[in-house]
């Protein structure tokens, strides 16, 4: 859990931090990381809501098939069955009880895809489905753009400076990388380039990940441990440069579209979850969770913005780290200024066959079938052109991240969950009764705390809606 939420949004929160203002930047932080773990106990207690159901509906089944054998059995076969029942039955049934004593064990992995299907009318699921799908746009479009901006980046630096990008120096996508080419047409090369290498992962499965994703773990948690302690150091030897306000209310639209982002995970809890063999101290786990995670934020964002000065911070925070006054080593230069490179590159097919498949379900009709051409050629187009079409047009990581997290992150952190829970609870209540508890309910189990996160989501969906307005106006 502490691996999917720590990801790309962390790079992107320290220049965030360091334009919203120190103060403004921690209370938020702290405020959506609460929001975010109340959300996901909604999403835990709709899962072991959805196991019972599930049960349940097995049992009623079960029951179905008992009655339709015993309707065309004759008298004596009816005879001899309930002897025979009578011997068997009554172990076999003890021993089902000891092994799953409450109706609402999360033993079955239940996607959100699936709960909202059970929990919603049509409308609901169509909803959930068109909201997951902008996000995962959202987030393809921030992972083509990130790769090749970081590549930018560093070969144009290296090309122009042996020894990287000095403190001062501000380059426009105009100035020139290499002889006539300039940075934005190299950008849009490499753009090209991991367009025709990742691309045609989405017309296949992507199987069989794990030692990949591993090796990614690995080099992202060298990488942040890298650059803390490298800020670290600076701030130590008297080198730091940041001196950042304590309130900027003009970057708070950014700041909290990366901070959902960056706590982004409940639509993946159902993978998660399921997989853990004692589930009994489930919330406290998630808590502690969250406040590692906290406190890593933290600890990146704080030390980037005491060590850089704001309008130095870049939208990928790896690549301030390219400098040769910062970091002496070439190798470790070009390990940070890359990291991006190796990390997102990896995520990319994996997300890319996610919002496919997404595609897929959205469209599908009981017992129907695609054609070759529409399953292998039109969903695969469609997943991967619109958002290299964005990257093609900009490569502004900070906007990206906060209008993707802003609106889809929005709805899927918040919105989702609480309509998951309420219906959940509503539909739990009528199928087993008022006198049945469920063991993973969340803590927050009065229905305000529904109200209040949609009522929180509704605000800050007009929040950052009239101040893109306003920003746009004054342009």
């Amino acid at each position: 859990m502490f691996n999917l939420i720590v990801g790309t949004g962390a790079l992107t929160m320290p220049k965030a931090f360091a334009t919203a203002g120190w103060l403004v930047s921690l209370v938020l932080l702290v405020f959506l990381g609460f929001m975010s773990f109340v959300t996901t106990t909604f999403v835990i207690e709709a899962m072991a809501a959805a196991n019972a159901q599930l049960r349940w509906k097995r049992m009623e089944n079960l029951k179905e098939e008992e009655d339709d054998d015993s309707s065309t059995a004759s008298d004596s076969d009816v005879l001899i069955r309930d002897n025979y029942e009578r011997a068997e039955k009554r172990p076999i049934l003890s021993v089902q009880k000891r092994g799953s004593p409450n109706p609402f064990e999360i033993t079955d992995r239940v996607e959100m895809g699936q709960m909202a299907s059970m929990f919603f009318n049509k409308v609901g699921v169509n909803l959930f489905y068109f909201c997951i799908i902008v996000y995962l746009y959202g987030d393809l479009a921030i992972y083509a753009a990130a790769v090749p901006f970081s590549l930018m980046q560093v070969t144009c630096a290296a090309g122009n400076d042996s020894c990287g990008v000095e403190a001062d120096t501000k380059y426009n996508d105009t100035d020139r990388c290499w002889g006539p080419l300039r940075r934005v047409d190299a950008y849009r090369i490499y753009l090209a380039i991991f367009t025709l290498l990742l691309g045609p992962f989405t017309f296949f499965d992507v199987q069989k990940t794990k030692y990949l994703q591993i090796l990614t773990s690995l080099m992202r948690w060298i990488a942040f441990a890298v650059m803390i302690v490298l800020a670290l150091v600076r701030i130590g030897h008297g080198q730091g440069e940041g001196h950042p306000p304590l309130a900027d209310f003009s970057g708070v639209r950014n700041l909290f579209g990366v901070c959902v982002y960056s706590f982004m995970c409940q639509h993946s809890l159902p993978s998660l979850i399921t997989p853990v063999s004692s589930k009994r101290h489930l919330t406290r786990l998630v808590f502690l969770d969250y406040v590692l995670i906290l406190a890593f934020y933290g600890l990146l964002s704080f030390t980037a913005i005491f060590c850089f000065r704001g309008d130095s911070l870049m939208d990928m925070y790896t690549l301030n780290f390219a400098r040769c006054d910062v970091v002496h080593l070439a190798a470790v230069r070009f390990f940070l200024g890359l990291f991006p490179v190796f990390t997102i590159s990896t995520n990319f097919p994996i997300i890319a066959v996610t919002l496919r498949n997404n595609w897929k379900t959205l469209f599908h009709r009981e017992g129907g079938t695609y054609p070759w051409v529409v399953d292998r050629v039109v969903f695969p187009t469609i997943t991967l052109v619109p958002p290299v079409l964005v990257a093609f047009c900009t490569h502004d990581l900070e906007s990206l991240v906060g209008i993707t997290g802003a609106y889809a992150g929005t709805g899927i952190q918040y919105v989702i969950p609480a309509f998951l829970v309420y219906h959940c609870r509503r539909d739990t209540q009528l199928a087993f009764g008022c006198g049945v508890s469920n063991k993973h309910r969340s803590p927050f189990r009065h229905t305000f705390w529904v109200g209040f996160v949609l009522l929180w989501a509704f605000s800050c969906f007009i929040f950052v809606t009239a101040n893109i307005v306003l920003s746009e106006t004054k342009l």
